[in-house]
């Protein structure tokens, strides 16, 4: 008999409840939640010295009115809000594909299940219904994790919306107070 290692325990549990749709989903788990982090630590670390040095560049700057002035102000502002917003199509992405890796655990392990009945005489309703137990696992764990993802993402855009008016916000009063 083959020993697993003490540090895949945790793999080949999940690999006997729900089957390999489930650390499928476990690994875009540790994605989705591996960026939520990664976000949080651009917010505190990068984003906002950026904004202040952006801020301090644009109050340095002797014309503010023409419109090239105004175009590079609007190309700064954007170039920075882009990189806030950077990693949100592929979040999207990653929590658009939960529901689908979870059903696509449900089918197969359904399959299974009808496999396993087919092929015994006795058709014992508790082995049907500990497979189909088993089954819709993937699906419950696709959705939490779609759940909370939605829920970053929707964070994640109020944030971005939040940052692009500040940023705009403290650029006009960077000039107010360089006028006074």
């Amino acid at each position: 008999m083959l020993t697993v290692p003490l540090w895949l325990e945790p793999v080949e549990r999940l690999m006997n409840a729900g089957g390999v749709v489930l650390v499928v989903l476990a690994v875009v788990a540790l994605l989705v939640f591996g960026m939520a982090i990664e976000r949080f630590w651009f917010y505190r670390m990068t984003w906002r010295p950026a904004r202040r040095q952006l801020i301090n560049r644009w109050a340095r700057r002797d014309d503010h009115q023409s419109w090239s002035a105004r175009t590079l102000r609007n190309v700064w502002t954007d170039d920075l809000v882009v990189r806030l917003r950077r990693p949100l199509p592929w979040l999207k992405l990653l929590v658009a594909l939960c529901p689908l890796f979870g059903l696509l655990g449900t089918v197969t392990g359904m399959i299974g299940v009808f496999e396993s009945l087919s092929l015994s005489d006795t058709h014992q309703a508790r082995a049907m219904a500990d497979g189909v137990a088993r089954a819709t696992l993937p699906t419950l764990t696709g959705m939490a994790i779609a759940v909370v993802g939605l829920l970053f993402i929707s964070r994640l855009e109020h944030i971005i919306r939040r940052e692009d008016q500040r940023l705009h916000d403290r650029m006009a009063r960077a000039l107010e107070e360089n006028d006074a």
